[in-house]
């Protein structure tokens, strides 16, 4: 059977190619979940086999992967936010005593960007991986 026969046969589940899930490794899976489900204003889901998810709503999951015995390789992970939540997104990561930062390379403390009619601001999660809150999508030409 050639390609094409088999994606004919399958029912696909959407239209489009679309991100499902991707996985963030983590010293510690519960920590790292936790971390990013406050600061998002989330909840941290059941535990899946060796993963633990955190559901971005929009059916999407960030599914966490304890690596405890290998350095972390600290990745980027922008997420669009509403508006309305930015303000206590960034008031969360105060209350947590993490720096925020206008830059993604960590330059300016305690400041966010105005990029692209929008409100962003940069942070790192327990592992050092780069999290981004952004309001507006970035525009691409």
């Amino acid at each position: 059977m050639s390609q094409d026969q088999h994606s004919q046969q399958l029912s696909p589940a959407t239209d489009t190619v679309q991100l499902n899930h991707t996985v963030v490794l983590a010293k510690d899976r519960q920590l790292s979940a936790e971390f990013l489900a406050i600061v998002l204003g989330l909840a941290v889901g059941a535990p899946f086999g060796p993963f633990l998810p955190v559901d971005l709503g929009n059916g999407v999951t960030l599914d966490f992967y304890q690596k405890s015995d290998e350095p972390i390789q600290p990745q980027h992970y922008a997420f669009l936010v509403p508006e309305s939540q930015f303000d206590t997104m960034i008031a969360r990561l105060e209350s947590l005593r993490v720096t925020y930062y206008a830059d993604p390379g960590h330059s300016e403390p305690g400041r966010i960007n105005w990029l692209f009619g929008g409100r962003g601001a940069y942070f790192a999660d327990p592992d050092g991986h780069n999290m981004e809150i952004i309001t507006q999508p970035y525009s691409r030409r």
